[in-house]
């Protein structure tokens, strides 16, 4: 006989994980399947964490060789053990997956190890072993996005997957897409050494972010030495020796070139995986993109299956995917879970790293909204002039009539961290006055919001 849960999450990602420790949390029998080997998803096993350590060793040895002088601190020279790096990110990665397994012990979720696929509406098969439940929950992520005339081996042409195993650096690295996980990834193998190449197909990188930090992001990529190619495309790549030769055409028509490289990283995008799910078992509903169709509570067209993270419509965030699987478990559980869309930050985690939440002089533009711009710069903030980080800005967008905060960019030193005060003001309704009269330290990089919230009235005080 099948064992019956209350819940069983499939996928144990960001989104399956959380939402299973917090059903468990409120007093539900809770399964997780997942086909890993390790526990944490795409996300913690070849996404998020594997590429933040790898961004954090490059950042150490491009500042043992360009930064340290500055401060007074020689070195004699500087080498890349590329192996002990690999082991270092292993190390992370390992210690969050096992991280997550405790957490599952710890609260009473039962890991099905296998791949779980529907043989009912409130029934799955793991392992050859079924099982049943009251709620079931689609948490499978998704995966990287083809593109027809390149073949993927993970060794030459790769995604981001095969980026970060790399084991030595390419004299040419070229990267097919200005995303964020192309942008992070490049940065990581440029630090290291590598010519870095981006061929995009539209005409700015990082599309969607508000355009003046986008085209502040490429400027400082650029004095990094990153080579841009936009509004072009890549028509085929093809491993030739030792070498990949790419064709690549303008996005409006012209001439085809031929680009070399010793790598090419392919990263146009993500799509919503549902692979050997059996979907239809079950009768769940997708979309034109193959996206698990849900209400504003995750529900699908099938009672009592639901879905959450990469594989529903919205932004590809593991934080959002979290977001959701809090508000769904509450939700199965009787209370009243909530997301505001509004609200979630996207960060770039380059150096320096980008971070943006809510609205866009773009999308304000085309809503036709009254807004005002506060920005200041880093350069005229101490603690950044301490740092030796003094490229990018700080902008917030408020309500022309009501000074309510709209959305806030932010290209600087640890942006990713400095976002957060701008999120919980716009969770809040608050307005720039309100982050302008709230207390900063001194002396901290988080006075340049502050700063900004001023220059939204036009009394900034240190410019």
């Amino acid at each position: 006989m099948a064992e019956n849960f209350d819940v069983i999450v499939i996928g144990a990602g960001p989104g399956g994980y959380v939402a299973a420790i917090r059903a468990a949390q409120l007093g539900l029998k809770v399964a997780v399947a997942e086909k890993r080997a390790t526990l944490g998803g795409t996300c913690l096993n070849v996404g998020c964490i594997p590429s933040k350590a790898l961004l954090q060793s490059s950042e150490n040895y491009h500042e043992a060789l360009h930064g340290f002088a500055d401060h007074g601190i020689t070195l004699g020279s500087v080498s890349i053990d590329i192996a002990r790096m690999q082991a270092r990110k292993a190390e992370v990665v390992g210690a969050n997956t096992k991280g997550i397994e405790f957490l599952f012990k710890k609260n009473k979720v039962t890991w099905l190890k296998g791949e779980a696929k529907f043989t009912g509406p409130n029934a799955v098969e793991v392992a050859g072993q079924g099982y049943t439940a009251k709620h079931i929950i689609i948490a499978t992520g998704s995966d990287s996005v083809p593109l027809k005339g390149i073949e993927v081996d993970e060794k030459k042409i790769v995604t981001s997957t095969g980026a970060l195993e790399l084991d030595k650096v390419p004299g040419r690295l070229v990267v097919i897409g200005a995303g964020v996980i192309g942008l992070e990834l490049g940065s990581v193998w440029r630090r290291l050494g590598a010519e870095v190449t981006v061929v995009e197909f539209l005409d700015r990188i990082t599309p969607g972010m508000d355009n003046e930090l986008s085209k502040s992001f490429q400027q400082i990529l650029t004095k990094q030495g990153f080579t841009f190619k936009l509004g072009t495309k890549v028509t085929s790549a093809k491993v030739e020796g030792d070498e990949v030769a790419l064709t690549l055409e303008p996005a409006k028509g012209g001439e085809a070139e031929t680009l070399k490289a010793d790598v090419v990283l392919l990263a146009i995008g993500r799509y919503a995986y549902t692979g050997g799910l059996n979907l239809e078992a079950a009768g769940v509903a997708t979309d034109e993109r193959g996206r698990v169709k849900v209400d504003h509570h995750y529900a699908t067209n099938v009672p009592g299956v639901y879905a959450i993270g990469d594989v529903i419509a919205g932004p590809m965030l593991a934080h959002k995917a979290e977001e959701e699987g809090v508000a769904l478990a509450e939700i199965l559980a009787g209370q009243a879970g909530h997301v505001n869309y509004g609200a979630i930050p996207g960060v770039v985690y380059t150096w320096p790293e980008v971070a943006t939440v809510g609205a866009t002089e773009e999308g304000l533009k085309a809503q036709g909204v009254a807004y005002k711009v506060g920005k200041f710069p880093f350069m005229a903030n101490g603690r950044a002039r301490a740092m030796g980080a003094l490229e990018g800005f700080v902008k917030l967008l408020s309500d022309k009539t009501t000074d309510k905060l709209l959305g806030a960019h932010i290209i600087g030193p640890d942006a990713g961290a400095l976002i957060a005060e701008c999120v919980t003001a716009l969770e809040f309704g608050a307005s720039a006055e309100d982050v302008a009269r709230t207390c900063h330290a001194h002396p901290t990089l988080s006075e340049v919001v502050k700063e900004a919230a001023l220059a939204a009235d036009g009394r900034a005080l240190h410019i």
